[in-house]
């Protein structure tokens, strides 16, 4: 059973999510949480993967590490997206089974069902229909991340669980116009937009796409619940069942800066999935539930972000 006193090795530890699981964990006073730096432990080279977990022989792994983006990063690298998710996953997952670490987390996204799901989407709809192609190489490799873990399970009999988040934010976001998400984007375009004087921004496509979003550090809490959770379930849906269009967020950023900017579109672009709201049944099930608001969610967003943008331009 999982404890505090339980050896846990966090994968992506610099990313976003990664980020958050390890600040959860250090407030939650677990003692020996483990981590590596990229440039000593590629998550790509199998053998380095294999020692590594070999010689620190956790209790527990959780995967955050992946090579993400929004859809411009997503349509224009599809090679990159699918060779180093693959590799990433299939080293981590493989090296943790075969040293004996009997709890994983497996962290994918709601991008891996299908793009004309019913709504709200149940796990059990994966794999019924065909993917958005603008993210199809990285879902490919998030759903071989859960048959993998889910074949794991069956043959070698671990307790290898697989979460799958809504679109996520939060502090230590990346803020990258050609890599980023929508709302890293919105929110750098309306706060470079009040810097500059300038009375618009421009949003991609339509912006009347439905997202639901989720903290960071919601799903931080979600990873540590499950790894100590029993469960029947190895796929399980995290979000927090409310959805604004592109359109609604920006708005909503900008009353939050006590601004008004106009919204023009630029419609070459593509607007990706139209909806993608989660079935939370499994997770509330669970007894798991989001708690951050998303007011107090985009407050601590962009306060991170203007506190990293001025010390970058100091």
């Amino acid at each position: 059973m999982i404890n505090k006193r339980s050896k846990i090795f966090v994968a992506g530890h610099n990313g976003m999510i990664g980020s958050a699981i390890l600040r959860k964990l250090k407030e939650l006073k677990y003692k020996k949480v483990y981590f590596q730096n990229k440039k000593k432990l590629d998550l790509r080279n199998q053998n380095k993967v294999y020692n590594y977990i070999k010689k620190l022989k956790p209790d527990a792994v959780i995967l955050a590490a992946a090579k993400v983006g929004g859809i411009k990063a997503n349509n224009e690298f599809r090679g990159e997206f699918i060779f180093d998710n693959l590799s990433i996953q299939n080293n981590v997952i493989d090296a943790s089974y075969k040293n004996g670490v009997k709890n994983l987390i497996f962290l994918g996204s709601s991008c891996v069902y299908p793009k004309n799901s019913k709504q709200p989407i149940k796990e059990s709809y994966l794999l019924s229909n065909y993917l958005e192609k603008t993210n199809e190489p990285y879902a490919i490799a998030k759903i071989a991340g859960i048959n993998l873990c889910q074949s794991y399970n069956s043959q070698y009999n671990v307790n290898y669980k697989c979460l799958m988040p809504c679109n996520a934010y939060g502090i230590n976001d990346n803020y990258d116009l050609n890599s980023s998400h929508f709302l890293p984007a919105l929110i750098k375009k309306i706060i470079d937009a009040l810097r500059n004087n300038q009375n618009y921004i421009k949003i991609w496509g339509s912006g009347k796409p439905l997202r639901e979003l989720i903290y960071s550090d919601d799903i931080a809490d979600a990873c540590i619940f499950f790894l100590k959770k029993n469960t029947n379930d190895s796929l399980i849906n995290i979000g927090t069942g409310t959805e604004k269009s592109i359109i609604e967020y920006a708005k909503f950023i900008m009353q939050h800066l006590g601004i008004k900017l106009k919204i023009l579109h630029q419609r070459k672009t593509p607007d990706g999935t139209y909806r993608k709201l989660l079935d939370l049944s499994l997770a509330k099930k669970y007894g798991w539930k989001n708690k951050t608001s998303l007011e107090q969610g985009l407050s601590n967003t962009i306060n991170d972000y203007l506190s990293r943008y001025l010390k970058k331009n100091k």
